[in-house]
């Protein structure tokens, strides 16, 4: 029989109510003929109450144990969901993620996956039964601890189930229907994609859309997992398709922009006339990379006599102040005149596969945004997304000029 992975997150099995709905969307999908494996979240609010529960305890906490801790969410998830099953008279058991195993790097609350056996899993799958699987954890194999794969880890648990017991889909169910072209609370005609690529999905859900954990749109795209994303809040006897992501070769029309995502999460620094000679980037980047802080725009300009440069880059707005207390602490060595920052920035992103082939995509929305009186404060490009930094006040303006001039609003 073909196999299915079904993934129901926090809001979808908030209560027991809810967790009967969810037994009713697995029923369909067994009655339509899959070997069905379930992951489910913890109850929506639940993760972020054992995780105050460990820092009450505890401030200075042993990673480990808050692993053990804030894992716990997701075994009371597959239980009960296993529970109803059965009490539907469908075959179910629930499975931690060490029982599987799910192997996983050691580094507690940010784990990587990095073996599944899928024994146990084809053992149930021949007994009959739906394998309810606890999300977001797994075991590290030489010390025999839990761990846990970080924030929306349980999306990447399903992508990695379904890409080791050869699934055809995995279905990701949560409170929206879809992948949007935009933020439909920031743009009302934004519209739900029926497919998207892999490639696009992953630039959204790295540039502020927050449908998908990135780390399971790798995992979807290195293993050619066809993924859904589609909503548990459907009537489960009419539910709709949801968006498929998907190869590019498996779209047969292509959008030269397919959307527009923002983050908020951004914050810029500036650094003045810095000594322009071999090295200083070097010194500028590598204390911030060691701890382990991201920088993604950077700009360079140069002075005339090229004697000094100012370097502009964006760092996450949580990050700010101690990425600011570090450059301080180099001063000395980069010798730097001023340090300037700001945390009200937003940035913008248009993506879509389709730049490949066609040239002049960007430079018509800088045209565009200009227009509206929009400055922009630094640019980055990739071969199919290009991000635009602005001020927060224009966040709401830039994205809806943006969806209408590439015709998204267009149904």
């Amino acid at each position: 029989m073909p196999r299915l992975v079904m993934k129901f997150g926090g809001t979808s099995v908030a209560t027991v109510d809810r967790i009967r709905n969810v037994a009713l969307h697995v029923a369909r999908e067994i009655e339509a003929g899959y070997d069905v494996a379930v992951v489910v979240s913890a109850m929506s609010g639940k993760t972020n109450e054992l995780v105050a529960w460990v820092k009450d305890a505890n401030p200075l906490y042993d990673e480990a144990e808050y692993d053990a801790v804030v894992a716990s969410g997701e075994l009371v998830t597959a239980g009960l969901l296993a529970t109803a099953l059965q009490k539907n008279g469908i075959k179910a058991r629930s499975w931690q993620g060490w029982q599987i195993p799910i192997e996983t790097s050691d580094a507690h609350g940010s784990a990587r996956i990095e073996a599944i056996d899928p024994k146990n899993l084809d053992a149930g799958f021949a007994r009959g039964e739906v394998a309810v699987i606890a999300g977001f954890q797994g075991i590290h194999a030489e010390t025999g601890r839990v761990t846990t794969l970080g924030r929306g880890g349980s999306d990447t648990s399903a992508v990695a189930i379904a890409a080791a017991i050869g699934a055809e889909r995995c279905d990701i169910y949560t409170d929206v229907d879809g992948v949007y072209t935009t933020d439909p609370r920031v743009v009302q005609k934004a519209r739900r994609m029926e497919r998207v690529t892999f490639e696009e999905m992953l630039e959204m859900a790295s540039l502020g859309a927050k449908v998908l954990q990135v780390r399971s749109v790798e995992l979807a795209m290195v293993h050619r997992v066809p993924t859904t994303v589609r909503s548990s809040f459907d009537p489960p006897d009419n539910a709709r398709t949801g968006t498929l992501i998907c190869d590019e070769d498996d779209i047969v029309e292509q959008q030269i922009i397919t959307g527009i995502a923002f983050s908020k999460d951004e914050a810029q620094i500036t650094l003045r006339r810095v000594k322009d000679s071999p090295g200083v980037a070097a010194a500028i980047f590598g204390p911030l990379a060691d701890a382990n802080i991201n920088v993604d725009m950077i700009i360079q300009t140069v002075s005339g006599d090229q004697s000094t440069t100012d370097m502009t880059f964006t760092v996450p707005s949580a990050d700010y102040d101690r990425a600011r207390t570090i450059l301080d602490a180099q001063s000395s060595v980069i010798e730097f005149a001023q340090i300037e920052g700001a945390t009200d920035v937003v940035k913008v992103s248009a993506i879509g596969v389709g730049m490949r082939s066609h040239a002049g995509v960007a430079a018509k929305a800088f045209r565009a945004l200009a227009q509206k009186g929009i400055n922009i404060r630094a640019i980055t490009t990739s071969e199919i997304k290009f991000s635009v930094l602005i001020d927060a006040a224009y966040t709401e303006l830039a994205v809806r000029t943006l969806h209408s001039l590439y015709g998204l609003d267009q149904a």
